[in-house]
């Protein structure tokens, strides 16, 4: 297993092989028909949930427009969504679920996928922009400072170095029984391949003591890459593996955990991807 470089493993779904005339065609239905859709959801239901944090704080009626938007845009853009291995999990428990980064899709694919209700603890840089922050914020997301985390690498965590509002809100969250999402690479993947995990997310799970759910998505960046709105029609998948004890850890441990966590999304995507190739080669 590699740590500190991108994994060696690929999520890639086989799909045939695609013409020049195909690939025009996709990437006109995209900007014609998918794009300007994605805008007019995003639009219409950001401001609706907008305006319903004003007699909801909780962020419970967010999320239920989060869901309606997220399963308009996968439905539109015709990207069906598999689960496999939520059957084996007790959703109701508070818990700290980390998913590998690859596209603008995963949060629609997450959102679709997890039957419950949940918080994402997102980069603190985007709580700044106008709109999207405030949205972020009256609908209960956590603000996470990247720096922290990368400080944290090699498990030398000082209290002057992590964000105390951050560890409230994280901790309140939890005990509240809310279950979180995050994204451990710290942003998303312009290779497809799994980017080193930041511990700073571990370290607020260890602290709350609770068990971290390793998931990995596969499809979303063959669907649709960094840097491009050419959205390719094809399977979506989400795997979640067995639940991950944090007894035993010590805040100092984050990073550990953060490569036990790595490990075990790597090996998901790996296995994900040899079933893939199987199934293609029938």
């Amino acid at each position: 297993m590699l740590f500190g470089r991108e994994s060696p493993h690929a999520m890639a779904i086989p799909e045939k092989p695609r013409t020049g005339i195909h690939n025009a065609l996709s990437l006109l239905r995209s900007i014609l028909i998918f794009d300007p859709l994605i805008w007019l959801y995003t639009i219409v239901l950001a401001t609706l949930s907008l305006l319903s944090s004003l007699f909801d704080r909780s962020g419970r009626v967010q999320h239920g427009f989060a869901r309606l938007w997220s399963w308009l845009i996968l439905k539109t853009t015709l990207c069906p969504v598999k689960v496999s291995g939520l059957d084996r999990l007790d959703l109701g428990k508070p818990r700290v679920y980390a998913v590998n980064h690859l596209s603008a899709l995963d949060i629609p694919v997450l959102y679709v996928a997890l039957p419950m209700q949940f918080r994402i603890m997102a980069k603190r840089e985007l709580f700044r922009y106008p709109f999207l922050g405030w949205h972020l914020r009256r609908s209960g997301q956590i603000a996470v400072d990247v720096a922290d985390a990368k400080t944290e690498a090699g498990g030398e965590v000082t209290k002057g170095r992590i964000d105390r509002g951050s560890v409230r809100a994280v901790l309140g969250a939890l005990s509240s029984g809310m279950p979180l999402v995050i994204f451990p690479e710290g942003g998303r993947s312009k290779t497809g391949r799994v980017k080193p995990f930041l511990s700073g997310a571990f370290y607020f799970a260890i602290k709350a003591g609770v068990e971290v759910v390793p998931m990995a998505l596969a499809g979303t960046y063959e669907a649709l890459p960094m840097n491009t709105y050419h959205i390719r029609p094809r399977r979506l998948e989400l795997i979640a593996g067995e639940p991950i004890p944090t007894q035993g850890y010590s805040p100092r441990q984050a990073e550990l955990l953060a490569q036990r966590v790595q490990q075990e999304v790597e090996a998901l995507y790996a296995r994900d991807a040899q079933r893939s190739r199987g199934v293609a080669e029938q």
